[in-house]
């Protein structure tokens, strides 16, 4: 069980503050995870919140947090990219490192996985990495606003609607994301690699998942999430995947 939740606030790498929760077990942590959330998402999507806590009940300490112009953090979104992303989670690490211990266990869910294994090598105390659902590619969410980037192109940005939602998207959000290589990252990884994916998931394929896997060197796992949608919306399935991450977490940490 959860013994209790801390409200945190950390400068990101813009200077913004960001909002951030950690979820600490009744005992003594057995070991601190880092939690990137997906794409437009925050800290308090159903899966986060739910993984959290499934970690949190088998000891491990979870710090999961809004990244700029996200959620309660504060911050222009509209001036973000996936490389704002991965400072972030830096500044995250740092946060956890200055304040309580390092992250040992780095988990990404859809673009935050993709963020996490960029972010992997830059965080020495780091013993294992867990994407859910993250796109072999960091460009890959830009389908989810594809009927806008004429507009994009011509007027530099262009307001789209996703999750029901207004966000501002600029032409170098799309011109950073493309200048990734995420599976560079993973090739040169050198840390245990747990990959989480559904076979159905409608918005990034398990196509996804095998380019990863294939990408990655040993020791690597696949779990695969079964009949999960994208965001682990169902209760079952996010709490299978902290069972499996914890279980799992507990060779390496």
């Amino acid at each position: 069980m959860v013994g209790k939740t801390e409200r945190l606030a950390f400068s990101g790498s813009s200077g913004a503050e960001l909002a951030a929760r950690l979820d600490l077990p009744e005992d003594e942590p057995r070991g601190f995870a880092l939690f990137a959330h997906c794409f437009t998402c925050s800290k308090d999507v159903l899966a986060a919140r739910r993984i959290a806590a499934g970690l949190a009940d088998k000891r491990f300490a979870v710090l999961r947090f809004d990244f700029t112009g996200l959620g309660s953090s504060q911050g222009e979104f509209a001036s973000t990219n996936f490389s704002s992303n991965v400072a972030d989670l830096l500044s995250a690490a740092d946060c956890l490192r200055r304040d309580y211990t390092a992250p040992a266990i780095l988990i990404g869910h859809s673009l935050g996985g993709a963020a996490v294994l960029s972010v992997a090598s830059q965080v020495p105390e780091a013993k294992a990495v867990v994407v859910i659902g993250a796109p072999a590619d960091a460009d890959h969410v830009v389908h989810n606003f594809a009927a806008h980037l004429g507009k994009i192109d011509a007027a530099g940005e262009a307001e789209v609607t996703l999750g029901g939602r207004n966000f501002t998207i600029r032409r170098q959000f799309i011109d950073d994301l493309q200048a990734q290589s995420v599976t560079d990252c993973v090739v040169a990884l050198h840390k245990p690699l747990m990959i989480l994916h559904s076979p159905i998931d409608q918005t990034v394929g398990i196509d996804n998942a095998a380019r990863i896997y294939t990408a990655a060197k040993h020791p690597k796992s696949f779990i695969s999430l079964d009949t999960a949608d994208h965001l682990l919306t169902g209760a079952a399935d996010a709490a299978f995947a902290a069972e499996v991450i914890s279980a799992w977490a507990t060779r390496y940490v």
